[in-house]
């Protein structure tokens, strides 16, 4: 088992294509043993790819990775069995009751009687589905599903797991619950991978890593990508957004405009110096500013904000 600490997933030039489509492309990645890091980025980014070549269930085109101490092109099979992986779909069986589904799966892992009589009673309380043993899978709730899901994958004790946007459909208090549990096991130096489309899920991760058209883009700890954002943020209520960007086009120190429901961000490089000339452009345009603030950039922002500067690259070289 890593110690907490070392490298337990190393990747170099890591490549995957479908066809003539790089959906992973050259990725160059190093994950610490008890971390929890995230892998966020826009559908299509390839970040279940990613997942899936790191679990050895996909074989890479190019590069080579090593998980828990196995190449993933020699030993996948030792992989599968040092990892738990977690996908997107609810994957157990909706026939079986929560109970059958934990000895299913310690069966198939080869989880002895013995550990099997510890494990299930302290994964149904870890997960809190005591009361719900004898409930078929397809019958829970969909947080409930989730947690069951989590579960099962920890039935063998794997040292790393997988999670693929584990906790998209789930209501938030369900999200939150979810989190709670895996804020336990990365307590317990459990090393967790997991992709996520929520930015707030980012913020929870002790590093993040941000994919877009198969790259990895950025990398590190959510504070300091916040600050890779160019400039100041002024958050502001305008009464209306329509036609705010065109109005603002042009205005001196101006750097990014991004929306956020009814509130407009306006990126410059100087707040205090600018927000003066952003009020007057506005309002003489007839705008009415309700309020405005300087504010610090969240991980939201600074995933637009990447995202967009990526996008400009690409398109460059087109």
């Amino acid at each position: 088992m890593s110690a907490t600490g070392d490298p337990i997933i190393v990747t170099h030039n890591l490549t995957r294509h479908f066809g003539r489509r790089a959906v992973v492309r050259d990725l160059n990645l190093t994950v610490q043993g008890g971390e929890i890091f995230g892998l966020v980025g826009p559908d299509g980014a390839g970040k279940t790819t990613t997942l899936r070549l790191l679990t050895g269930l996909l074989w890479p085109t190019a590069g080579t990775a090593v998980v828990a101490g196995y190449d993933i092109r020699r030993n996948p099979e030792a992989i599968k069995r040092q990892v738990g992986y977690m996908s997107q779909q609810f994957s157990l069986y909706g026939d079986l009751t929560v109970l059958e589904n934990l000895r299913f799966f310690a069966d198939i892992y080869q989880v002895s009687a013995a550990e099997r009589a510890e494990r299930i009673p302290r994964l149904l309380g870890f997960s809190r589905l005591e009361r719900f043993g004898d409930r078929r899978a397809g019958r829970l709730s969909g947080g409930m599903q989730k947690k069951l899901g989590l579960a099962c994958t920890l039935i063998h004790q794997p040292e790393l797991i997988y999670l693929d946007e584990p906790t998209t459909g789930v209501d938030p208090v369900s999200r939150r619950e979810f989190w709670d549990i895996l804020s336990d096991l990365h307590l317990e130096g459990i090393t967790l991978v997991v992709s996520t489309p929520y930015m707030d899920e980012a913020e929870r991760c002790s590093r993040v890593g941000l994919m877009f058209q198969g790259r990895l883009i950025a990398c590190d700890t959510p504070a300091a990508i916040q600050r890779m954002v160019a400039g100041e943020l002024l958050e502001l209520l305008p009464d209306r957004l329509a036609g705010t960007a065109e109005c603002l086009a042009g205005l001196p120190g101006l750097q990014e405009l991004q929306t956020y429901g009814d509130l407009l961000h306006v990126f410059v490089d100087d707040a205090e110096r600018r927000a003066a000339d952003v009020r007057a452009a506005l309002m003489a345009a007839g705008y009415t500013v309700h309020w405005m603030r300087r504010t610090t950039p969240r991980m939201e922002e600074a995933f637009i904000h990447l995202i967009r500067k990526q996008s400009e690259i690409v398109d460059g070289k087109q």
